[in-house]
């Protein structure tokens, strides 16, 4: 059992026992119902706690059990409740730390709540696309008010127990003790002064009502609609409140039932789930087992102090942790330090950061131009021009300066990582660490594991991304790694779409009403569309059987390289970034595609969606047979985090998987016959094809 039993004097104590956050799997479940048996069973006992042990009350349900047939076996969380509301004898909840989903549900089912303060609070099923399915939508408007209860299931987001115990009327908690240390006494001693209180008080008889009924939840209907268009959960959080508001609770709870499961059915929630359990499996490696001793990382070292490098050190600074910035001139390190604290200011003036913090941030920075004065760095990172000739130059130096055991990390995008650590005398010390632009800002962390990088530095590196925020991934050594071996698929099927007859706003445009973040013509504009002129240059070297549309080389040629330019696909307006489209541009295109010898032809957005989103899944399917990702979860992490894919889709593979992969490969053999295309490229990769034949999907 997952519960413990233990009885002090008259009060009998239930204590989920089931770590890290006392997941309401299953066994857990059973023990909660065991603990009420006994206690009703026991004379002696007059009231019974309920109470977490560690660092929580309770997260919820039990995420390994998603999925699987435990997860709705008897006693299920409802069962529990109703035991508990329908016991002989007062049940107590003792709350401390995280009372979160089910585990608030089932506090609410307890007949008393007391509770420590700093204990997050929150009902965030939305978050999975589905709502509370135990009585969260109907049990906590009656204790806390309808507005106040909708908002944070609609929301999903945590609030303090203390800043709850302050809502007028509320009915939540009936005690909030001095401190969390004081919370195990405090509970005993109230379950005994309630021992002898009958009728014992449900929160499920509480009144619930709101004054403006109709226009409220019509309001509030209309509010979350325009906030979550491609979600359908929190538009039914909506109605589920509202049924508590006007129906008896039985048939409210019967409402909240109907939609979970249809909500459980839907796409977006087996996506969000995907990509929720997705997020959790990225920090596992395989052959990396999770006590693996770390290195210890007190100082940092940042080579480079322009966009990319002050972005990386922000990223250490935010988590408390000295940078030491290298650059080879004075004046470039006064713009980088300059363009930290700018972005730090923006910061503060729109109230995200107060201002002894950024002070406290910036006094972690230090400058040098000498290499000798990072010899006491614990992780290195370089983010110079990406060029293998420069890498070498610097990591000649840093092996020669650095202290033994210190990891040396580069940004590479691209370039082989195991030749970068085969310029060192230390190659199991030599990792990729590529960060996205802007990299104080955005999620995902690459990391390439090259062939001789030792498992206490992936060990280490894994726990660092943590640390400072970072969703990361690990990736093998190849051309691009995961993210941009894909997108070169994905940008040259853009290409090929201009050729055939697209503009770039057709091509964005169907993109972006997929779901994208943005499309591939404005995402070239904002990365630089020198940094892939830079590649197909070398391209056309290294694999000249390659083909491309010349389209965006003729771009390059006119000095369109994008926003940092003004004037790209699109024409922008300084310190704006709206995408203007340029006559020039579509007349460039036109002209070459009759240089061509092409007639135009009107191409669908479902065309158009298909063929960029299919590229992304049959490269991902080559990375995976290739054992450059790890699993197929990855990449959709890879691609969520990195790329701006639609989080209601989950990412390309779970979105291939959810379409069928037969479909996908139907799908490509139509594109091979297509002669203005790249037909070598549509033949499924061997996994694709195996997995379609086989009627199975990516894992």
């Amino acid at each position: 059992m997952t519960a413990e039993y233990k009885v002090h004097g008259s009060v009998a104590v239930i204590t989920l026992a089931n770590p890290p956050v006392n997941g309401l799997g299953l066994s857990t479940r059973q023990g909660i119902v065991d603990g009420l048996d006994k206690a009703q069973q026991d004379a002696a006992v007059k009231a019974i706690v309920i109470t977490g042990a560690g660092g929580a009350f309770s997260g919820g349900a039990d995420i390994k059990e998603f999925g699987t047939d435990k997860a709705m076996q008897e006693p299920n969380l409802n069962s529990v409740i109703a035991a508990i509301e329908n016991a002989s004898k007062p049940v107590v909840a003792a709350i401390h730390s995280v009372a979160m989903g089910g585990g608030l549900e089932l506090a609410l089912g307890c007949h008393y709540r007391v509770a420590a303060p700093g204990c997050s609070i929150a009902l965030p099923e939305v978050k999975l696309g589905i709502l509370p399915g135990a009585g969260g939508t109907q049990r906590l408007p009656r204790v806390i008010g309808v507005e106040a209860a909708l908002n944070m299931i609609v929301s999903g987001e945590a609030i303090k127990s203390e800043m709850l115990a302050m809502l007028p009327g509320q009915k939540l908690f009936d005690k909030l003790v001095d401190s969390p240390e004081a919370l195990a006494a405090e509970a005993l001693a109230f379950a005994q002064s309630v021992a002898d209180v009958r009728p014992l008080p449900l929160v499920r008889n509480l009144p619930c009502k709101h004054p403006e009924g109709d226009a409220y939840f019509q309001f509030a209907r209309n509010m979350v609609k325009g906030m979550s268009k491609n979600f359908p959960a929190p538009a039914k959080c909506v109605d589920a409140v509202e049924a508590a508001t006007k129906k008896k609770f039985a048939d409210g709870m019967a409402v909240e039932r109907e939609i979970f499961i249809n909500l459980m059915w839907t796409a977006e929630s087996r996506s969000l789930r995907h990509l929720f359990l997705a997020e959790r499996a990225a920090s596992k490696i395989p052959d990396v087992p999770s006590d693996t001793p770390k290195r210890d990382i007190k100082a940092v070292a940042v080579i480079g102090a322009g966009t990319m490098g002050g972005g990386i050190a922000m990223n250490f600074l935010n988590a408390g942790i000295p940078v030491k910035m290298l650059e080879m001139k004075q004046e470039a390190l006064d713009r980088g330090i300059a363009t930290i604290r700018k972005n730090y200011e923006a910061q503060v003036a729109k109230k995200k950061l107060k201002q002894d913090k950024y002070e406290q941030r910036m006094a972690l920075l230090s400058t040098t131009l000498d290499y000798a004065d990072l010899k006491d760095a614990d992780l290195v990172i370089e983010a110079v021009f990406e060029e293998l000739g420069v890498k070498e130059a610097v990591f000649k130096q840093l092996d020669a300066v650095m202290k033994p055991g210190a990891i040396l990390a580069s940004n590479t995008s691209t370039l082989d990582v195991n030749k970068i650590a085969h310029f060192t005398q230390r190659p199991q010390d030599v990792v990729g660490l590529h960060f996205f632009s802007p990299a104080n800002v955005m999620k995902l962390l690459e990391v390439v594991r090259g062939e001789a990088t030792a498992k206490d530095v992936m060990a280490t590196v894994m726990a660092v991304a943590k640390k400072i925020k970072k969703v990361a991934v690990v990736s093998g050594v190849c051309d691009g790694f995961i993210g941009n071996r894909m997108i070169e698929q994905y940008g040259r099927q853009g290409g090929f779409l201009l050729d055939e007859g697209c503009t770039p706003q057709q091509v964005d445009k169907a993109m972006e009403k997929f779901g994208m973040a943005m499309g591939p013509f404005r995402m070239g504009d904002l990365a630089g569309n020198d940094i892939g002129w830079a590649i197909r240059k070398r391209r056309y070297t290294e694999k000249p059987d390659m083909k491309y549309s010349k389209t965006a080389d003729l771009l390059c040629e006119k000095g369109r390289f994008g926003q940092k330019v003004g004037k790209g696909w699109y024409d922008y307006v300084p310190g704006k970034r709206d995408a203007i489209p340029n006559a020039e541009v579509e007349q460039m295109i036109a002209d070459h595609r009759a240089a061509l010898g092409i007639t135009p032809r009107k191409i669908s957005d479902e065309e158009i969606v298909q063929r960029l989103v299919f590229a992304l899944v049959n490269e991902a399917a080559h990375i995976l047979e290739e054992g450059i990702a790890n699993k197929a979860s990855d990449i959709d992490i890879v691609y969520i985090y990195g790329y701006g894919f639609p989080v209601h889709r989950g990412g390309p593979l779970n979105y291939a998987n959810e379409i069928g992969l037969f479909n996908v490969v139907q799908a490509m053999k139509r594109f091979a016959q297509n002669p203005l295309d790249d037909a070598a490229f549509w033949k499924p990769a061997p996994l694709l094809a195996k997995l379609a034949a086989e009627g199975k999907t990516f894992q």
